[in-house]
């Protein structure tokens, strides 16, 4: 039952963050980019201080290992990751097909860091073949065009790179954290740790709250960002690297765009493409070659217990 509860909760993170991606496009309509980040995360952050303080007696950290735990989460995985994302997206000559490329980069860059910190999380040398065909099907996907992607801002692409490089390292440097804080209770404080930090950013970059625009349809994206694609989605992430690792877990990024394809087609009428079932497969092909012993396990267990009730 373990087994299937990880996988749907491997899903639903995919989902969530890759639906994600509609709410801020429809915010940075209404908010400046670093600011929006930031109170996406005062509003998360409050509802996880809230959520920790009614379902753990541990609500607020102790000693070293405890403060490192939130400080990476509030420097590496909320902070870096969404001020380097945003402001290199605000760049137009980045299309989003390159930047969604590059931040796809993530498991790539999480195995690299995790052969550095995390010997066991090592993959062999088929699994590395799998993580590319689907960093290839993400490719495909986004309907990449190489001459676009070697186009427009250098600094830019540099930033989003920074974005992914600082995700996955904040994975790894998680995992080698040896503490018993829970997890709500760390992710609350990490996002309002991040939250502050991003405050700061955006007062250095001169962002005022007097640009922004509260209508229904930016209210509804904060929020959906806030609790869904934040509070919701970082508790599951934060319970699924305590099961699969920084490298397993991080392939989400090889999920999320297709949730986006789908919830872009529900939601914005936009029609999948022959290269969005090219990239389908691909990811699929990728996944199929990372998983293979954990598929041939559970076939052959299902083997087993038909053959049992044969018997």
């Amino acid at each position: 039952m373990s087994r299937y509860r990880t996988l749907v909760l491997f899903l639903l993170l995919a989902a969530v963050w890759g639906s994600a991606f509609m709410a801020i496009k429809a915010g940075l309509e209404f908010f400046p980019p670093v600011l929006f980040a930031a109170i996406r995360y005062d509003v998360a952050g409050v509802v996880m201080l809230a959520y920790a303080a009614y379902t753990t007696e541990s609500l607020v950290p102790r000693g070293r290992a405890q403060w490192t735990e939130v400080g990476i989460g509030a420097v590496l995985l909320i902070a870096a990751y969404h001020v380097l994302l945003f402001v290199g997206q605000t760049d137009p000559t980045v299309t989003s097909a390159a930047a969604a490329v590059v931040v796809s980069l993530s498991p790539v860059l999480t195995t690299g860091f995790a052969r550095a910190f995390l010997p066991s999380e090592r993959l062999t040398a088929l699994g590395l073949v799998g993580m590319f065909l689907g960093l290839a099907g993400v490719a495909v996907l986004s309907e990449l065009d190489p001459n676009a992607l070697l186009a427009g801002s250098t600094v830019a692409k540099l930033l989003i790179f920074g974005a992914a490089a600082a995700f996955a390292l904040g994975s790894v440097l998680s995992r080698r954290v040896d503490s018993d804080l829970p997890i709500a209770t760390m992710e609350a404080w990490a996002m309002l740790g991040g939250a502050v930090i991003m405050h700061g950013v955006s007062l250095g970059l001169g962002e005022s709250a007097g640009t922004v625009a509260l209508t229904g349809e930016a209210i509804a994206a904060l929020a959906y960002l806030s609790l869904a694609a934040s509070a919701v989605g970082f508790l599951i992430y934060f319970e699924l690297l305590e099961r699969l690792g920084p490298v397993e877990i991080n392939l989400v990024s090889y999920l999320a765009p297709i949730f986006a394809a789908l919830s872009g087609w529900a939601f914005l009428a936009e029609v999948p493409t022959a290269a969005t079932a090219g990239g389908f497969v691909l990811i699929f092909a990728g996944f199929l070659l990372l998983k293979r012993r954990a598929i041939r396990a559970e076939i052959a267990t299902l083997t087993d217990a038909g053959g049992r009730t044969a018997d």
